[in-house]
């Protein structure tokens, strides 16, 4: 199974959650919120098998974002994936817009010409998101837990984009109608742990499993093909990044 989304340095004990995601043999994106994290991270990923680790620049971090451009043009160059960054203009990101902005082009900027993995948050800006992109002529990137218009939706897989579903989608309406409006070849698969709950724990990577399974009936599917098809998006993605 694949996870293009996890921010495994989050939850309680990241040790151990790394160590089951290697016994289970899940590809995992850790992302970050910000470089200082990916830092912190670098040393103890190394050499592994299943785990590749994003460069982030989280958009509701954004007050920290000044102090640490430097550090992610510092680092750009040590990883091929890039996450997590994009725009908040929700309630809780509203505040910062403009300092979102000037980070998000800073980032789309620093990877030009670069081959990376994207993935990328979009909360209430997905059409601001959406433009920059055009305009930097960038893609494909992976819009993570999509919740915007659906015609904005229609003009990103216009554009070559893909779209990570995670577990908490498949039991929304409205993460159902965006699933149910994309083609099989732009979905990709994600757990956003530990921000979403299944009960009272966290979501971890293996749990992506649901999302196969709802994809697996949505499609009349095995769970194998289901699998085979996320595998294929995933690495039509990451095949520039093998070739460097």
């Amino acid at each position: 199974m694949i996870d293009t989304h996890c921010h495994i340095d989050l939850y309680p004990d990241p040790s151990k959650l790394i160590l089951n995601i290697e016994r289970d043999k899940i590809l995992t994106i850790l992302v970050t919120n910000l470089p200082s994290s990916f830092n912190k991270a670098f040393p103890h990923v190394q050499g592994l098998r299943f785990i590749r680790l994003g460069l982030g620049l989280h958009p509701l971090s954004a007050q920290q974002h000044v102090a640490e451009r430097r550090l992610f043009e510092k680092y750009v160059d040590r990883t091929s994936y890039i996450g997590e960054i994009g725009l908040d203009f929700s309630k809780a990101g509203i505040s910062s817009k403009g300092l979102q902005l000037e980070s998000f082009k800073f980032v789309i900027k620093c990877i030009r010409n670069k081959p990376k993995f994207i993935t990328l948050h979009s909360r209430r800006a997905e059409s601001t998101v959406l433009a920059i992109l055009e305009e930097e002529k960038r893609s494909p990137v992976v819009f993570h837990w999509y919740s915007g218009p659906l015609n904005v939706l229609d003009r990103a897989v216009s554009l070559g984009h893909y779209f990570s579903i995670n577990p908490a989608m498949v039991k929304s309406s409205t993460g159902k109608k965006i699933i149910e409006r994309l083609t099989k070849d732009r979905i990709l698969t994600e757990s956003d742990g530990p921000f979403i709950k299944i009960g009272k724990r966290a979501v971890v990577p293996k749990d992506v499993l649901l999302v196969y399974k709802y994809l697996a009936i949505l499609w009349n599917q095995t769970v194998e093909e289901v699998s085979k098809i996320i595998r294929e998006n995933f690495f039509k993605i990451i095949d520039p990044l093998r070739v460097k």
